[in-house]
């Protein structure tokens, strides 16, 4: 099945009715063969050890046995300089001062010596195999993400921020990345660069399959399309989903969860013709879910989107100021059109590729003008790949205060379609300049008040699907986490459900570099842990670098347990006569 198959409302937005052979097209050079996956029994053995397993994060000597000696120092000297502000805020010009001081064959040499090292794995595919297969040996898997990205001026900036405002986006959907650090941030130049992207995330899929057991592969869905396309169908799916909730409170049922919220059809037959709307709303159901109930909830809501009966008459979402009618879905021009079919075909060739490999295919989040059509692209691939078990990845931001609203809802949807549902939790890493963009532009603030909402939040996320995975097996989490009560809790509930590491349901996952003392002592355990493992030349990384020390800034100043732990090894070693020691293989 072709992921283009599942998008009719997007037929209806440009006005094609006809695009389920793209799906074979051997277009652009799309064309590859695919093996049917394989099917695997999608439940474990219950036989499992009913010992509650309980790890001890502080047993240096086994947290910090894959690294030698200089690693530790290396570890040591990057954290206490990452803590300093006046170094993470002037760190750009830090590298480029030190690019000029030094020349660049010197220069690359120390930043191979010190942060480079400490949080790349190497320059290309074969580089960064040593690290990769020495963590495996320790039980630590890969997600492998090629990290070069485009280091703009602000002059290039600018011009680029210019060309992207011709986007016809709704106001409150203004361009939001000022101020925010960003692991990676790829602008469109053309469709060639897209295609670029493209194979390197296929030659990433291909490394990941064949370097590490069970890889993940990371990709960024702004690399392969225009982002107007993002832009636009976020607003419809925004709208959309507004639109329901406004109708839910004039039913009185706001206020609750909502997969509570349902909408009685003869109420919502009379209040949309009192706003304007036209047509018998019983039709809009055609599959007949809600006939027996005469209500509908917010699944059922958005299915509308994806009718192939022409029904864009009648969506349309009322305009809070002007009182009018305005149509839901925007037309695009016919080259418009291509550039959408395309970034849809690209992502199709990366999930079939993955399947071929055996690769979980992990969908970075991105800006959140961005991410409600990632997220219902990563849910339409998840439908197609995810029929036997969870190859597909979706990533939730869980400083959003909707967060788990999304968690519940793709779950649910999940049970309804009999797909495997695939989660990375992650909590987020632009909190406060998301806060200042809302401020400055004037919309409801979508992030959670303070740290301590978002971790609320994620142990909530978290511990719905855990409970999902316990009541069906059909669901895989990765718990992407550096919170060290966040791991605990995590063992804690899996203990109380008697999910064993064996099933291979929950993943740990952590930076290359970051919380050894975390990701070993799990994968010693028998837990699957993966560690997040960046690639790309030395030049080219330094922007990824330079916004992971600003993202991880609060992080490297909290990590004074980690440094410590490291501090205390490195005596261990020296008063032990293990100075030299040498991990082993």
């Amino acid at each position: 099945m072709s992921l283009l198959k599942t998008l009719p409302a997007f037929a209806l937005a440009t006005r094609c009715s006809n695009i389920r052979g793209l799906f074979c097209s051997t277009r652009h050079g799309y064309h590859r063969s695919v093996q049917a996956p394989t099917k695997t029994n999608a439940h474990e053995d219950p036989s499992h050890n009913n010992d509650k397993i309980s790890i001890d994060f502080e047993q240096t000597k086994e947290a910090y046995k894959s690294k030698d000696t200089l690693e530790l120092l290396r570890s040591l000297v990057v954290f206490k300089l990452c803590s300093y502000d006046i170094l993470v805020d002037k760190n750009k010009e830090i590298i480029n001062l030190s690019r000029k001081f030094f020349g660049q064959k010197v220069f690359e040499q120390v930043m191979k010596m010190t942060i480079y090292g400490q949080f790349v794995a190497g320059e290309d595919h074969q580089s960064i195999k040593p690290i990769v297969q020495k963590n495996q040996a320790y039980g630590v898997g890969a997600v492998l993400d090629y990290s070069v990205e485009e280091d703009l001026s602000q002059e290039e900036a600018e011009r680029k921020e210019m060309e992207e405002r011709k986007f016809t986006a709704h106001h409150k959907f203004g361009d939001r990345r000022e101020g925010v650090m960003s692991a990676r941030t790829y602008f469109y130049a053309d469709e060639a660069k897209c295609d670029q992207h493209m194979e390197t995330f296929l030659k990433c899929i291909k490394a990941s399959g064949g370097s590490s057991e069970d890889g993940f592969s990371a990709i960024k869905m702004t690399a392969l399309g225009r982002p107007q396309f993002l832009l636009q169908l976020s607003e419809v799916l925004v709208k959309w989903r507004r639109f329901f909730s406004f109708l839910a409170a004039k039913q009185g049922k706001d206020g609750v969860e909502v997969l509570e919220q349902k909408l009685d059809l003869e109420q919502l037959q009379a209040c949309l013709a009192r706003l304007g709307a036209q047509g018998n709303i019983q039709s809009w159901f055609s599959d007949g879910r809600s006939h027996s109930s005469g209500s509908v909830d917010m699944l059922d809501w958005n299915s509308l989107i994806d009718e192939r009966t022409k029904i864009f008459d009648l969506l349309v979402v009322p305009n809070l100021q002007t009182g009018q009618l305005e149509p839901l879905l925007c037309k695009f021009t016919e080259e418009e059109e291509k550039q959408m079919k395309r970034m849809i075909q690209r992502l199709d060739v990366l999930a079939k590729h993955a399947v071929e490999n055996g690769v979980r295919l992990m969908v970075d989040a991105e800006q959140t003008y961005f991410q409600p059509a990632i997220s219902r692209l990563t849910v339409e691939m998840q439908r197609i790949f995810n029929r036997d078990k969870s190859v597909i990845f979706n990533t939730y931001q869980c400083y959003l205060k909707e967060a788990f609203d999304n968690v519940s809802m793709d779950v649910e949807l999940s049970r309804r379609e009999g797909w495997h549902f695939g989660a990375k939790l992650v909590r987020g890493a632009y909190m406060y300049q998301e806060r200042s963009r809302a401020a400055d532009i004037g919309y409801e603030d979508p992030i959670n008040p303070d740290y301590e909402t978002t971790n609320i939040m994620y142990h909530r996320c978290l511990d719905y699907v855990l409970e999902e995975i316990e009541r069906n097996k059909r669901a895989n989490v990765m718990v992407a986490s550096h919170n060290l009560d966040t791991i605990k809790h995590t063992l804690r509930r899996m203990n109380e459900m008697g999910l064993a590491p064996t099933d291979k349901k929950v993943y740990f996952g952590q930076l290359l570099g970051m919380c050894d003392q975390i990701s070993f002592p799990l994968a010693q355990a028998g837990f699957p842990v993966y560690k997040y493992v960046p690639f790309g030349p030395v030049n080219e990384v330094i922007p990824y670098l330079s916004r992971r020390a600003q993202e991880n800034r609060g992080i490297m100043k909290g990590a004074q347990m980690e440094r410590d732990l490291l501090w205390k090894e490195l005596m261990r070693r020296l008063t032990s006569g293990e100075v030299f020691y040498t991990p082993a293989l």
